[in-house]
């Protein structure tokens, strides 16, 4: 892939908070933002449904992602590592 292609699928990290499915994760994104009218910091979070090829994240693990085709219905997204264990 060139560099230019690279920098348009978007990463993010999150963690999992469901790895029951096979070869599929649930990545819970939060961020973080103040409103722009009143200023007040904003906490949203999303579940994202990611592809985990190896079955080797599991909840509780900080992983990071990036947007990829669509593997399923719901699945666009791609596990590329695993940040932090859960204990």
């Amino acid at each position: 892939m060139t560099a230019e292609r690279q920098s348009k699928q978007r990463e993010r990290q999150g963690v999992v908070v469901s790895d029951k499915m096979d070869k599929t994760i649930v990545v819970e994104v939060t961020t973080v933002k103040p409103h722009p009218q009143y200023q007040k910091i904003v906490r949203r979070t999303t579940k994202l449904k990611a592809q985990d090829e190896q079955n080797e994240a599991r909840a509780g693990d900080k992983v990071l992602v990036r947007e990829c085709r669509p593997l399923s219905k719901s699945k666009s997204w791609r596990l590329i590592r695993i940040l932090e264990r859960a204990q």
